[in-house]
């Protein structure tokens, strides 16, 4: 299950590892609500498809969960979800999700690091290392390496959009300066051009910047280059075999790869050094519609490996 503020996306894995089946329905906000839609979610699954292939109930091996927040995957809780409803306070989802299904075992990990791993299993040619950027609302890291996801000491593995860029540039919220989340997020779109239309945010600076609009070049600019230093900062630090681009912002599909890719190559014509890395190369789009954040929270029974 991919728990989000909005939606539970559900997938059932087989033991081929194949998605035999496949729900959404919407979140109820709150600590009851989580439960009780992880349940009911789990339950619809089981009654698609039997072990036969006829309708009827499955044995489950496990459930997988991939929540927002601060996740401590040995003890089954979650903190600071707070499109869940779910504040400062740890909150066992696992083991209420697993008393409602009969003791089933129920692992939890953060969404992002979930579909990290869906990823390295769901798209072609990435391997079994990775990051998987996600540009949302934030911008954070999911990380795959040799196969294992990478979590850190303590769970701030990931959390580039964070890392500043311009020390005199606006102030984040988070207390610091210039961070990469200001210019390369959805909200740092908002926070940069003004737009009250009914398409994303990342949409509208793109079709205005490409209608001319001074100020929408600008912030579209600072989004590409932004990407661009992640990515470069991704492969150097960590020598990763693919940076893959997900998220809302993400959608916009072939206009932003190709602008990150330019960037990309616009360095490494200047340096010897970069062209050897193949850091355009590395760069990719996740395709929307795939299910990569259920199977990784299915996958993450394993343990975190691919």
């Amino acid at each position: 299950l991919d728990i989000g503020g909005t939606k539970i996306h559900g997938v059932l894995v087989g033991p081929d590892g194949s998605v035999r089946a496949e729900h959404r329905a919407a979140t109820v906000v709150g600590p009851e609500g989580t439960v009780q839609g992880a349940v009911d979610a789990v339950l619809a699954l089981r009654g698609e498809v039997s072990d036969d292939g006829a309708p009827g109930a499955v044995r489950l091996d496990g459930v997988g969960i991939g929540v927002p927040g601060v996740v401590d995957p040995a003890t089954g809780s979650v903190r600071y979800a707070m499109n869940l409803g779910l504040d400062a306070e740890p909150f066992a989802l696992a083991a209420a999700v697993s008393a409602r299904l009969d003791g089933v075992r129920v692992v939890l990990e953060n969404d992002l690091n979930a579909t990290a791993l869906g990823a390295t299993v769901l798209l072609d040619g990435v391997g079994d290392d990775l990051a998987y950027l996600a540009l949302g609302t934030g911008v954070a890291v999911g990380l795959v390496l040799d196969g294992r996801l990478r979590r850190g000491t303590f769970g701030l593995a990931g959390e580039v959009g964070h890392l500043p860029v311009d020390p005199e540039g606006l102030e984040c919220p988070c207390g610091q300066r210039g961070c990469l989340e200001l210019y390369a997020s959805g909200s740092g779109l908002a926070r940069q051009f003004p737009h009250t239309g009914p398409e994303p945010i990342a949409a509208a600076v793109f079709a205005a910047a490409d209608a001319g609009d001074a100020l929408a070049v600008e912030v579209r600019d600072r989004l590409l280059d932004g990407v661009a230093e992640m990515t470069q900062m991704l492969v150097l630090s960590l020598d990763v075999g693919a940076v893959v681009l997900g998220g809302g912002i993400a959608r916009l599909g072939d206009p932003l790869l190709a602008g990150v890719r330019s960037r990309l190559e616009r360095r490494e014509g200047s340096s010897a050094f970069l062209a050897a890395s193949g850091l355009a190369s590395r760069v990719r789009l996740a395709p929307p519609d795939v299910p990569v954040g259920p199977v990784g929270a299915a996958m993450n029974l394993r343990g975190g490996e691919r």
